[in-house]
């Protein structure tokens, strides 16, 4: 405590003590004694603490000012462009299982090793102690989080991205009931880039609900509220009875009715989770992570835990994203990161703009044809290039965005993407069926280099890269969620990307017919018809739809096209991820019941019509 004391200002040490909370006192005085820095400085909610630390982003070089007020432009270095699943563990004590898609590291090894490295990382450098809230401030959802960084940058994009959290953690009068999180860029280079990429680590600690990331700057991987956070409250709500999801939250608007009819969505990246939450005559709350809790009510409500954007900039353009191209171009603070800036104006892929053959990016100095030190070619921006702000800023965002109490939800979407098997949007038959449709999500491969195209990527509820409990356990959860509701939110199941001789069936607003059937299905608008799959529109519904929201028509062919059932697709379907779950254990009895009951759904369908491929109409009664 002796260090801590010294480097800690009188301004500084106030700020902590007024917290009342000796675990806090405790950790700030542990890490300046292991990272050794030259400064410390203790931030609170306050305006004149936000700016202290907008401009020490500026200061240190971390960021620079970019020509549209508000605007700055911060630059990972070429090794540090997306999140290191490799090196992201969860620390897991001798003797206790992981599951199997965990990437688990031995806890006391795992410990050993990241304290070595962050022993005297910030070492001529200032840290930075700031606090933060997951979920609405003074709500039964907030989580209080605790930061101690040597990064402007991480502390600017969490005071943008996450609610502020100084008054939340005098709210705990005392109590050691946060998650907290120790992050250092580690040795800088020239261009303030995180020079020991080599030794990046990432590790999660789920006994004292902990992040220590070390030697990286990317967001994904820096910013511990973000999917690190995620990891600790998905342990937490898996032993709490709650729901801590990768979903997105909705209001769904149903102008001619005046009302709005709240859905959450899980999607698999580039099955179309951020174009279905944008959808234009909507609101959003949250576009990544929702916290869901049965509410007073009995039924299902859920928080976005954020209240800010971490988003992939490539393809947003005026005509497929206008009101987040609005909020891109216009003054306010934002943060970009890892796109082209040339004089000023940054320039992402897809933009709706030439790309420019030269300028300022990740590598410093580009042009045409730059190359990097294996031979490879050096793009003007990645795929991956993101910008950083406040929900607030978009006019479509939803007045309920911090309702301590969150929003009553009427759905749950799941997303997947194939090409040749699954309708555009069904409803599941039940909760339980509906925890079984999440549970067998798939994303197709569709670039090379990602691997072969085609190929079927299995990512249950969206989620698998985040699950820190086993698959068997979290089914089990989900399934019981339900049984908790009184009225149990009905599960949807959508996929934007069927095709047929290489052409796309259906637009991309299309999604907007979808969106409010599924609203019409929840609120008994609309029959349907049962098909093995589950519930599918009917035509006559369809059509009214298309004229009154798209004003066009909506074909029989165009129908039967889509929601045509296709045995053999489906029965493949089933197979792949039947194998998936023969090697998880604890994988409930109720769900690989649901595997049987539509595998022999299928085959009865297939056998009373004499056709691999069903047409819609055949399953009317």
């Amino acid at each position: 405590m002796e260090l801590g004391t010294r480097l800690l200002d009188t301004k500084s040490l106030k700020k902590l003590e007024e917290l009342k909370n000796p675990k806090v006192m405790g950790l700030v005085a542990e890490y300046i004694n292991l990272c050794k820095p030259s400064k410390v400085t203790v931030l609170t909610d306050s305006k004149e603490d936000i700016e202290y630390m907008r401009l020490l982003a500026l200061n240190d070089g971390e960021e620079q000012k970019l020509g549209t007020e508000g605007h700055t432009i911060h630059f990972d270095g070429l090794s540090d462009q997306a999140r290191d699943k490799e090196n992201t563990c969860v620390l897991m004590p001798k003797g206790v299982k992981a599951g199997r898609f965990m990437n688990p590291k031995d806890r006391d090894d795992g410990l050993k090793e990241v304290l070595g490295f962050l022993d005297g990382a910030m070492r001529d450098k200032e840290m930075i102690v700031c606090f933060f809230c997951l979920g609405p401030v003074n709500s039964r959802f907030s989580i209080p989080a605790l930061q101690i960084t040597d990064s402007a940058y991480v502390a600017h994009s969490e005071s943008i991205l996450y609610r502020p959290g100084y008054e939340e953690f005098k709210r705990l009068k005392g109590s050691g009931n946060f998650f907290y999180f120790v992050h250092s860029a580690g040795e800088l280079d020239a261009r303030h880039n995180s020079k020991d990429i080599s030794k990046r680590r990432i590790y999660v600690d789920l006994r004292e609900n902990r992040v220590f990331t070390v030697n990286n700057q990317y967001a994904g991987n820096s910013v511990g509220l973000k999917k690190l956070a995620l990891r600790l409250a998905i342990s937490k709500a898996n032993a709490e009875d709650w729901l801590c999801e990768h979903m997105f939250i909705m209001g769904v608007h149903a102008k001619e009715k005046k009302r709005v009819t709240y859905f959450t969505g899980a999607y698999p990246s580039g099955c179309g989770k951020t174009s279905t939450a944008m959808v234009e005559g909507h609101t959003i709350v949250g576009d990544d992570i929702a916290y869901i809790r049965v509410g007073e009510s009995g039924n299902a409500c859920a928080v976005n835990v954020e209240q800010g954007i971490f988003g992939i900039i490539a393809d947003v353009n005026p005509e497929d994203d206008p009101l987040i191209f609005q909020s891109l171009t216009t003054p306010r603070e934002l943060i970009f990161s890892n796109v082209l800036v040339v004089e000023g104006k940054p320039y992402w892929l897809n933009m709706g703009a030439p790309m420019p053959k030269k300028g300022t990016n990740c590598s410093g100095d580009w042009f045409e044809g730059k190359k990097d030190v294996k031979g490879d070619s050096i793009p003007p921006t990645t795929g991956n290039a993101r910008f950083t702000m406040r929900l607030s800023e978009l006019e479509n965002v939803d007045p309920a965005l911090h309702a301590p109490e969150g929003v009553p939800i009427g759905g749950f979407i799941y997303g997947g993407r194939d090409s040749d098997t699954t309708v555009p949007v069904f409803e599941a038959l039940s909760w339980p069926h509906g925890v079984y449709v999440g549970a067998m999500v798939e994303s197709e491969t569709t670039a090379a280099a990602i691997g072969k195209i085609g190929v079927r990527a299995h990512n249950p509820m969206a989620n698998l890269d985040f699950l820190v409990v086993p698959l068997g356990i979290y089914i089990r959860n989900h399934l019981a969620f339900g049984d908790h509701c009184a009225k149990q939110p009905r599960i949807f199941h959508t996929n934007y990307f069927l095709k047929r001789e290489g052409r796309y069936l259906n637009s991309k607003l299309d999604k907007r017919v979808w969106l409010l059937w599924m609203e019409g299905r929840i609120h008994d608008e609309f029959s349907a018809i049962e098909t093995p799959i589950g519930y599918i529109p009917k035509l006559k519904d369809l059509q009214k739809l298309f004229r009154d929201e798209l004003n066009k028509e909506y074909a029989q062919q165009q129908y039967d096209e889509q929601f045509s059932i296709r045995i053999p697709q489906l029965l493949e379907k089933l197979k792949r991820v039947e194998e998936i779950y023969k090697k998880e254990e604890g994988i409930p009895e109720l769900f690989l019941e649901h595997i049987t009951q539509e595998r022999q759904r299928l085959a009865e369908a297939r056998a009373r019509f004499g056709k691999d491929v069903i047409p819609p109409d055949c399953f009317v009664q």
